[in-house]
């Protein structure tokens, strides 16, 4: 059973109406922009540097992946610590050995998440976003 454990992001983000806007690999890690609703201006910035194991998927998709209900999500959150997820339990034994202890993140909008395993812990912040977001 997946238990969620919310992570505070340091702005208001209304979950529901967010997207990821974009996704990049970094010389060292990732980069992803999702959009703030209350702030049309403005993106939340997550950045992990380090190794990742990524997957993005319809937010609908995840919902079917794990037989029991999941522990821990919160109305209109992006950001949360994972434990006990699917996702994580299949990927390699040993990527997972060589860049531990790995952890689980898991971002959720409206419309896609975002899974994150690695060993490092993501950072925020917020950045002007382009005149074509």
């Amino acid at each position: 059973m997946p238990t969620y454990e919310p992570i505070d992001v340091g702005v208001p983000v209304e979950a529901s109406r967010s997207y990821l806007v974009d996704f990049q690999w970094a010389t060292s890690g990732i980069v992803a922009d999702f959009l703030m609703p209350f702030d049309e201006e403005h993106l939340l910035r997550v950045t992990f540097d380090g190794e990742c194991i990524v997957r993005l998927l319809d937010e609908m998709a995840l919902s079917t992946e794990d037989d029991q209900p999941p522990v821990g999500l919160v109305a209109e959150h992006l950001a949360y610590r994972v434990e006990g997820a699917t996702f994580a339990a299949t990927q390699s034994s040993t990527w997972k050995a060589a860049f531990g202890p790995i952890k689980h993140f898991r971002f959720i909008t409206g419309w896609a998440c975002l899974d994150v395993l690695t060993g490092v812990m993501p950072a925020f912040s917020v950045v002007a976003c382009s005149n074509g977001r």
